[in-house]
């Protein structure tokens, strides 16, 4: 490959990513060499390479093919030694400073997450109000903000979108966003090199201190006294604390109870599991941000619907799952279908199914219907039972990991054939028919409460 194949890759990720993650983490990268599925890319230390790996691995393994290269893994060659990079779809920066005196390490929010590219939506609207109450840096109103939520649910997003809103609106401010487990290491290195001065100096003398998946700090005593005297100090200096976690403070274990207390005394919100809705909107965001990546791919009507109720339990794993998608059909050549989503994020799926049962499909369709359970399954082919025969077979099809041989079995011993055609023509009329796409929308809906 080229040095301008490179340099054009390079270039494609700073669209994708943000002048300022492309600055911190793809800039220093030099590719070296690639053979045997395996690309060798040069990075300047150690956390770059690991960093850059985990966070925008897929990305520069799909540029790289599209440049020539059949290429499956990252290698991270530093200083005479290699690190094996495997992309994850999703990854924390260790840490973010609005300020350019602050130490070695720091880098500039995550250009992506922002509150204009956060997707608001009844389960998030009180974190995403509390976010942008705090981010418009007026006088502390609440103090500590603690975020607490499951994984995938906005968290980051937040911090970081706090975090370049203070940047834009009060740039006089120093804002430091870090993660729990750098915080540890931070103070685990002051230790070593007795520069516990310096360390304290630095988390004090800030407007803003945000740390991220406080949870890791359980069972680490000497670190939660030194996290409890810096909020304190921060707090006695009316400074602004924002705190994340994946549960509430009462129940993060072996945290001491006085950390807990300090976390409980402002605002704690909770980020809710994402609803339909909420999920739909996400994937909506995010098609539009695919565009200039993955140019000339199109996805077929029904595909991010079918995605926002497959996969209900991680926003992150449903942003893979659309990006995964779009990777293949820029790389096949085809349009994303749902048949090609089925087939693609088979294990996603299976992953993700919450085990709905094709008898409790059968039951909720009778009961919309009106009719007898034992007419829907029997042999009787009356319109008024045929179709809504047809809406669970489509629903068990969508909802449920089974084979058609396997629900035809459930629907009288029916043949796959039966079953097969049956979805096809549920396929066909939620296209003209207003009312079976809202019969399948109610049904759906209730399916999944």
């Amino acid at each position: 490959m080229t040095q301008a194949n490179w340099e054009q890759i390079k270039a494609d990720m700073r669209s994708a990513i943000g002048a300022g993650n492309y600055k911190s983490w793809i800039e220093p990268l030099s590719f070296v060499t690639a053979s045997e599925g395996v690309a060798r890319v040069s990075a300047p230390n150690p956390f770059v390479g690991d960093y850059v790996g985990k966070t925008y691995g897929d990305q520069i393994i799909y540029h790289l093919n599209r440049q020539g290269l059949s290429v499956q893994r990252l290698a991270f060659d530093v200083e005479g030694s290699a690190v094996t990079a495997k992309p994850a779809t999703a990854a924390q920066p260790a840490a973010a400073s609005t300020k350019s005196s602050a130490q070695s390490g720091d880098a500039q929010p995550d250009q992506r997450f922002t509150f204009d590219t956060f997707v608001v939506g009844k389960p998030n609207e009180l974190a995403h109000a509390a976010a942008k109450r705090v981010a418009e840096g007026g006088p502390t109103t609440f103090n500590p903000l603690f975020l607490y939520g499951g994984v995938g649910l906005g968290k980051t997003h937040l911090m970081h979108a706090i975090a370049h809103e203070l940047s834009e609106k009060r740039p006089d401010l120093n804002v430091l966003y870090i993660s729990a487990d750098q915080f540890i290491y931070r103070f685990i290195s002051a230790l070593r090199d007795r520069k516990m001065m310096d360390f304290k100096q630095h988390f004090r003398s800030v407007d803003v201190l945000m740390v991220d998946d406080i949870q890791f700090l359980e069972g680490k005593d000497s670190t939660q006294e030194e996290f409890f005297h810096t909020f304190n100090a921060l707090v006695d200096q009316n400074k602004q604390l924002i705190i994340s976690a994946d549960r509430a403070p009462g129940e993060i274990r072996d945290l001491s109870e006085r950390i807990k207390s300090r976390l409980q005394c402002g605002l704690v919100v909770d980020l809710h599991p994402t609803d339909f809705e909420l999920r739909l909107g996400i994937l909506h965001a995010k098609q539009e941000t695919y565009l200039n990546v993955y140019p000339g791919v199109e996805i077929a009507p029904g595909v991010l619907e079918f995605l926002a109720h497959r996969i209900s339990s991680n926003v992150r794993v449903l942003e893979g799952a659309l990006n995964r998608l779009y990777a293949l059909a820029s790389l096949v050549g085809r349009k994303v279908t749902v048949e090609m989503a089925q087939d693609c994020l088979s294990d996603i799926l299976r992953a993700s199914d919450r085990k709905m049962t094709i008898e409790e499909i059968q039951r909720k369709v009778s009961e919309h219907y009106d009719i007898r359970l034992s007419d829907m399954l029997g042999p009787k082919r009356t319109r008024s039972l045929a179709r809504p025969r047809q809406v669970a077979m489509w629903l068990c099809k969508q909802l449920t990991s089974r084979s058609l041989p396997e629900i035809g079995r459930k629907f009288g011993k029916r043949d796959h054939t039966t079953i097969m055609h049956g979805v096809r023509k549920i396929d066909e009329l939620r296209q003209s028919d207003s009312q079976i796409a809202d019969d399948l929308e109610l049904l759906r809906r209730a399916l999944e409460d």
